[in-house]
């Protein structure tokens, strides 16, 4: 199976994808049908506070699929994994504060 893996480069597509299904579950949760996803990328643009909000649930994700990979020693992908999610942190704290 593809997930039993242990490559750097899987992690760091794994982390990549992690985040955006989470924003996309997170907008049809929250957004939908009442705002577009347009809609809802202005509101963040004008409205910093929400960027938090927003970035814990898409980061999530990859807390969960990191954890799965340090616990079953596949050590490469995690590194992957944790390498991208602190790269999306800070650029989710890049786009509050700046």
């Amino acid at each position: 199976m593809i997930f039993k893996k242990d490559d750097l480069v899987f992690g760091l597509v794994l982390g990549f994808i992690g985040p955006l299904v989470s924003l996309i579950v997170y907008y049809f949760i929250k957004f939908f049908p009442v705002y577009s996803m347009g809609e809802m990328f202005t509101a963040l643009h004008q409205n910093k506070r929400l960027v938090t909000g927003v970035s814990i649930p898409c980061l999530f994700l990859n807390i969960v699929i990191f954890t799965l990979y340090i616990n079953s020693r596949r050590d490469k992908t995690a590194k992957g994994v944790f390498t991208i999610t602190l790269i999306y942190a800070l650029a989710a704290l890049l786009f509050k504060f700046v």
